[in-house]
């Protein structure tokens, strides 16, 4: 290179940019002014700078906590099953006696007709409580009837299906019939009503939302004011119990409320008054309720605490033989990895679903559902973490800290374990992450497709409720959404959390995020 290209290329520096030393004086190096940084702090701040992983691990911690407190501060247990409030829809008495649509149990209702209309009005006039939310579109059909042009007139309507329910049919004994009675007067709430002969409402026998005159088909029978024509029981010697409590408006003493039914009394029972005299409480209902009767929320809850506490434990069984099985292969090699590869190749060969089912046929008599799923997973769900394992001890047993550590004397063990190990942690921790959502979602589609049931131990499982919900998911949705909001937040979290520890723990991009 030729001296004007020297100039050219490399610039002349300023005179004042050089600073004179003594050729006597001693120069230390500076003491770094930033704190040294290890190998998980530098890992943390990686992840810190992944967005989704962030986000993702907030949700799970979210979801974690959903499943530890929502069984704590739900007032249901899996036990409580009521057998009428099935697939209802979420319920808070705030909203419901507020006529809201949200948390207020609102469904709807299409195509209701002037007959269906009038049942709505009786329920409403006679236990209080209006089913009724609001009219959302009236339709008005013009048609011929015995020669003359009428308009026919449909409603789709949004009612609160708690109170839709109205009034059934209950059979209580003498000494329950009593504590109704005693209730009813501490807290002024009628449960129990007149009533009412089938024959005097053309022999209807299964509707006890009737207690006025209707035709042949059902439908009212309208006074010259438009109001019903009441039709309640008042013969007393048909009476099953003399009744001295709450009576209805309008009531002078001549009603019974009850008829005799072999050695016990049938009753006209207003459910949702029923239902706050056997709990304490009205109905309360966040999620809603599934097909067996259970407080969603509290469902959800108990399930997820199973397949979280299963994963964690499944996953923490299989990183343990994992790796002890892997570090026995990478670090001797040889005709021990070949042999020790050879017995994982087999049982890499047995489908998971197979062995599951075959261990709950014969197996789950012997040592339990949960063990018996347990040992299925065990059996091959190492395998991966062992490979894994595997390789990492092949990439670094050869490494110079490593053959240092030997030739000093540092037995297979300390190698094994205090050398090598510590270095593969993190590739470890991570394929570890990733294992639980896969138990989670193999455990889920079993329970789902009925191969194994957990729900005699854990009263439920995600996938036991996802069943449920899929059997009535066109009437009553709620059933199979939040179960499967939870636990696709939970799948998709899961893995972009992996993802980010994965990223943070890669050694090889450690130190370029430094800015």
């Amino acid at each position: 290179m030729t001296d004007q290209q020297t100039r050219e290329n490399y610039p002349a520096v300023a005179k004042e940019k050089f600073q004179f030393v003594s050729d006597k004086e001693i120069i230390f190096d500076e003491v770094p002014k930033t704190k040294a940084r290890g190998y998980f702090g530098d890992a943390l701040l990686r992840f810190q700078k992944n967005r989704s992983s962030v986000v993702a691990a907030w949700i799970l911690l979210f979801l974690v906590l959903f499943a530890v407190l929502a069984p704590i501060v739900s007032p249901y247990s899996v036990k409580d099953q009521d057998k009428t409030y099935t697939n209802y829809p979420a319920y808070i008495p705030f909203f419901g006696e507020r006529g809201m649509s949200l948390f207020g149990g609102a469904r709807i209702y299409d195509s209701q007709n002037d007959a269906s209309m009038l049942f709505w009005r009786g329920i409403a006039e006679e236990t209080g409580k209006d089913p009724v939310i609001k009219t959302i579109k009236t339709h008005e059909t013009p048609t011929r009837r015995r020669g003359e042009e009428v308009t026919r007139y449909t409603y789709d309507i949004k009612i609160n299906a708690y109170y839709a329910l109205g009034i059934v049919y209950k059979v209580f004994t003498y000494d329950e019939f009593a504590r109704i009675e005693e209730w009813q007067n501490e807290t002024g709430i009628q449960v129990i009503y007149p009533y009412v002969y089938p024959g005097d409402i053309s022999n209807i026998r299964n509707n006890p939302n009737l207690w006025y005159q209707v035709d042949e088909k059902g439908v009212a029978k309208l006074d010259e004011n438009g109001a019903f024509i009441p039709v309640y029981a008042d013969q007393k010697e048909d009476e099953g119990v003399p009744y001295d409590s709450l009576r209805i408006e309008g009531d002078d003493g001549s009603y019974i409320y009850s008829m005799k039914k072999s050695g016990a009394v049938q009753c006209r029972v207003d459910y949702y008054n029923y239902y706050h005299y056997l709990n304490g409480r009205k109905p309360f209902y966040i999620f809603g309720t599934s097909a067996m009767g259970m407080d969603l929320f509290s469902a959800i809850g108990y399930g997820a605490r199973f397949s979280l506490l299963f994963a964690v434990l499944v996953a923490a069984i299989n990183m343990a033989i994992g790796i002890l099985y892997g570090s026995v292969q990478g670090y001797y090699g040889g005709a021990v990895d070949m042999v020790l590869d050879r017995i994982a190749d087999i049982l890499a060969g047995m489908p998971f679903i197979i062995v599951a089912t075959l261990f709950q046929i014969h197996l789950a008599q012997k040592v339990g559902v949960v063990w018996s799923f347990l040992f299925a997973f065990v059996l091959t769900g190492w395998i991966s973490i062992a490979a894994l394992t595997r390789k990492q001890f092949y990439r670094f047993k050869s490494l110079e800290f490593v053959l240092a550590a030997r030739t000093l004397g540092a037995s297979d063990k300390r190698l094994m374990f205090k050398h090598i190990l510590p270095n593969a942690a993190g590739t470890l921790i991570t394929s570890c992450a990733l294992v639980i959502p896969a138990v989670i979602g193999s455990e889920t589609s079993l329970s789902y497709l009925g191969i194994v049931d957990l729900s005699s131990l854990t009263g439920t499982t995600l996938g036991t409720l996802l069943s449920q919900g899929s059997a009535s998911a066109t009437t009553a949705p709620h059933t199979i959404l939040w179960p499967s909001i939870f636990l696709g937040l939970l799948m998709i979290s899961f893995n972009l959390f992996g993802n980010g520890l994965r990223d943070a723990f890669n050694p090889t991009t450690r130190g370029t995020d430094d800015e």
